[in-house]
């Protein structure tokens, strides 16, 4: 595996027919192993082990619906009122973080409103809170810990 710009984690790995699994602690579940999927899990290991953010806040892989099209965001952590706290965009290492990646994330942020967003590939970070009074993003060095909002 590439090694990301992330602390090191212990995995679980399923080897079958030839092709890697990695566990995943949301889903609780094996998933293929692909590029774009460690980032995720990495993510979601830092969600939780770094930041603390509670494991039952968290969602990963939904499907939602933008302007009658079906998409799929990577990673969602929950308020306890529902509201969307962060929403998150992984990508694979490979692919660079561009203009591209923030336009996909703000189409998704159009319909799941989040307070915070993420984009990351691995190896870059992006982490901005939302200004939707005067419809920008304003980057921050870090994502803020999570504080349970009513």
């Amino acid at each position: 595996m590439q090694k990301l710009n992330f602390p090191s984690y212990s995995f679980r790995f399923k080897n079958s027919e030839n092709k890697v699994s990695i566990f995943d602690e949301i889903r609780k579940k094996f998933m293929l192993m692909t590029p774009e999927e460690w980032v995720r899990q990495n993510v979601v290991r830092f969600l939780l082990e770094e930041k603390k953010y509670p494991k039952s806040y968290i969602n990963v892989e939904k499907i939602i619906k933008i302007n009658g099209l079906t998409k799929r965001y990577d990673v969602v952590v929950f308020q306890p009122n529902g509201k969307i706290f962060l929403l998150i965009e992984c990508k694979a290492p490979e692919v660079p973080i561009s203009q591209n990646t923030f336009d996909q994330i703000a189409r998704y942020n159009m319909v799941l409103e989040a307070e915070f967003l993420m984009v990351t590939n691995g190896l870059n970070h992006y982490f901005c809170q939302m200004d939707y009074h005067n419809e920008q993003y304003n980057f921050l060095r870090e994502l803020p810990d999570f504080i349970i909002q009513s």
